[in-house]
């Protein structure tokens, strides 16, 4: 079906990463390739002073070794950590790497999300290829 398939992970409690990725090996075509991409917020400068010197380098590679883990059970899956806006970033990327399909965990909608637009919204309103939202 997808020769390249990209899946944003995010690490939070109420994002169902496990049923994208799930989705992912569904979708994806013999020898095609699953990308897990997670997007690390940049550190206003006004923080950056208070966080310990080397903590974002150790946090990219525990993100890196969580990214391995949790795509242990599909063929042709790499882990990507990248810095940025979350959806401007994942649309970014995935336009750069040719993507055909992106998977996006999404949660139940809260008010927060109705006014402001959540990041899967704002991927699927954006992409220039298919989006798969998982729920």
């Amino acid at each position: 079906m997808y020769t390249h398939i990209l899946v944003p992970v995010s690490f939070d409690e109420d994002h169902n990463t496990a049923a994208a990725v799930a989705v992912a090996g569904q979708l994806v075509s013999e020898g095609a390739k699953v990308t897990l991409l997670h997007v690390m917020q940049q550190v206003p400068k006004y923080a950056a002073n208070y966080i310990p010197r080397g903590f974002q380098n150790e946090a990219r590679q525990a993100i890196s070794e969580s990214l391995t883990t949790i795509g242990a059970d599909l063929a042709n899956v790499e882990g990507v950590v990248v810095e940025g806006p979350v959806g401007k970033t994942i649309l970014k990327w995935a336009e750069a790497h040719e993507v055909d399909c992106v998977i996006v965990a999404s949660h139940k909608p809260s008010m927060q999300d109705v006014l402001l637009g959540s990041t899967a919204t704002h991927v699927a309103r954006h992409a220039r290829c298919a989006v798969h939202l998982v729920r």
